[in-house]
């Protein structure tokens, strides 16, 4: 007769190599989809969507600096005729600032991202 609580080694293996390669997925598709995609995948769905809405809003602002801060620049040069590299280069520069503080909060959400699925202990 087959015993329900089985406790033989194999079966304990089997169900944490399994975990395994749960996490290793989820690692996976935060390092490399979307951060906070390994957090739906383990099922920790209100985590997973904050992450997600925080990277997203991140990349939207830094969309919002760039065309604000290049916009006037690119209108008055196609209306001219000619777009000067260098002068581009000047006025990416003076937003910039912004825009490394921003890419410093997106690699930091995506590293709390992965962190956090690694520490996972389910």
């Amino acid at each position: 007769m087959a015993d329900l609580h089985d406790t033989s080694p194999c079966s304990h293996n089997t169900g944490t190599l399994q975990g395994q390669k749960r996490k290793w997925i989820a690692l996976l598709l935060s390092a490399f989809v979307l951060p906070g995609m390994g957090q739906l995948y383990l099922g920790r769905k209100v985590k997973g969507i904050v992450i997600i809405f925080i990277i997203n809003l991140l990349i939207l602002l830094a969309l919002f600096v760039l065309i604000k801060g290049l916009s006037p620049m690119i209108a008055a040069k196609i209306a001219s005729g000619t777009i000067d590299t260098n002068e581009l280069l000047a006025q990416l520069y003076s937003v910039s600032g912004f825009g490394k503080s921003l890419l410093v909060a997106f690699v930091l959400v995506w590293c709390f991202s992965l962190i956090d699925i690694f520490r996972d202990n389910r």
